[in-house]
């Protein structure tokens, strides 16, 4: 199909446009922005006055929940919610049942993905067998199959041999090690922020220290082996600040923090708030703060969503005993965009966290619209604000603390490979 998306406004953070200008869809690619193409005849036209268009979204983390717990969700489901929310391309974390450690696994999970022909599926490929820590994956062979990264997304090896041994095998090709800085033993049973909120509740803690000494561990090792490592979901002001010393002595690191860390603090616990249970906790407003000027600054690399859709019931028990996650992928624009109001941030800076630099994060030619690029593109309405709701959301899971908030960015379309994937039209 022939697309021409007219009277736009344009925001490529790659190239720093800013500016109304046209843009030509065909044969899956960008063919030019700006001026028509010669003998350009469009099969279907966009009128984008008063609409931004950018880059399709880039989100580090949507669980999809396949294979091995469609209860909670199926990749139909969240894939839908992904383009809902102008997501076109995504990493899928390894945690899974089974977890992503057999090349079929994977070959399984981006065959039914490719055959939905929704968003781009990215799987992160275990680190180690069953995500136990103790013998590493063929890294090789799950490449071959569609894996780009590598990761272990529940927690700190605490086998730091093994870690080593893992960051050689990852050098070697040249891969990219992901990896959720908490070490297991002093987040023991813990279930939110080592402060005043989880005294008062009689909450069991998951302290500072559990981020810290595993970003210590990771860097160290880091420098010895020379890999790039990735850091899922910074939470603290003291974590930051030893990812930002990294970066100023050459380490090889980038980061990322999930939009619920940017808006919320353990103080959103308030009374038992299940939908707030999520790993790594909520911290305090003073992290909280200092995440938003990592972001700002550049040490932190990119906004994901962190979507983990919850079976409902999973939900509805006490704070401790509920299941860990929340529901995100539709959000990551509206908060994104929330985050950057607040902060009074120019808009190209703020969706180059969660287009132009996630892609580089993952690696991959996404998240720009230069002419040849896949035709990936997400039109919002920037004053265009809507409300939270079970109905609203179209993911499996329900389960946000952002339930009921009023939250500003409205998709109106997002298009994958140059087909229309996700229209949705204003209210009359």
């Amino acid at each position: 199909m022939k697309i021409h998306i007219k009277n736009g406004r344009l925001i490529d953070p790659k190239t720093g446009t800013d500016a109304t200008r046209d843009v030509f869809v065909a044969d899956d690619k960008i063919l030019t922005v700006g001026q028509a193409p010669a003998a350009f005849e469009p099969d279907h036209i966009i009128d984008a006055s008063n609409l931004i268009v950018c880059p399709g979204l880039v989100d580090t983390s949507v669980r999809l929940r396949e294979p091995g717990l469609e209860y909670k969700a199926t990749l139909e489901s969240e894939m839908n919610a992904a383009v809902a929310g102008g997501v076109t391309s995504f990493a899928c974390p390894p945690d899974t049942d089974p977890p992503l450690d057999e090349p079929g696994l994977v070959e399984m999970l981006k065959h039914r993905a490719r055959s939905l022909n929704q968003a781009h599926v990215y799987p992160v490929g275990a680190l180690t067998l069953g995500l136990r820590g103790e013998r590493l994956t063929e890294m090789a062979e799950l490449h071959d199959a569609g894996c780009i990264v590598f990761g272990q997304p529940d927690g700190m090896m605490t086998n730091l041999r093994v870690l080593m041994q893992a960051m050689q095998y990852a050098s070697t090709f040249g891969f990219s090690v992901w990896l959720n800085p908490q070490e297991k033993n002093l987040a023991y049973d813990g279930v939110a922020h080592d402060g005043e909120v989880a005294t008062r509740l009689g909450l069991p803690a998951i302290p500072v220290c559990a981020e810290t000494v595993a970003i210590s561990n990771i860097i160290l090792l880091a420098k010895v082996v020379d890999v790039h490592i990735h850091l899922c979901r910074i939470s603290s002001a003291e974590g930051l600040a030893m990812v930002r010393t990294a970066k100023q002595q050459g380490v090889s690191i980038t980061c990322d923090v999930s939009a619920n860390h940017l808006h919320l603090s353990d103080m959103d616990i308030d009374y038992f708030d299940a939908n707030c249970h999520v790993i790594p906790p909520l911290r305090s407003i003073s992290d909280r703060d200092a995440l938003r000027l990592g972001l700002q600054d550049g040490t932190i690399d990119a906004i994901c969503s962190d979507h983990a859709p919850v079976d409902e019931d999973a939900k509805m028990l006490p704070f401790g005993q509920a299941e860990i996650g929340a529901t995100g992928v539709e959000l990551l624009l509206s908060l994104t965009l929330k985050y950057g109001l607040e902060r009074k941030r120019p808009l190209i800076e703020v969706l180059a966290a969660i287009t132009t630099k996630p892609a580089t994060v993952l690696g991959i030619n996404a998240g720009h619209l230069s002419p040849g690029a896949a035709a990936d593109l997400c039109i919002f309405d920037p004053e265009s604000y809507w409300k939270v709701t079970v109905s609203a959301l179209r993911s499996q899971g329900k389960n946000t603390p952002f339930l009921g908030m009023e939250v500003p960015g409205k998709v109106r379309y997002t298009l994958v490979n140059g087909n229309i994937v996700y229209q949705s039209q204003p209210q009359p």
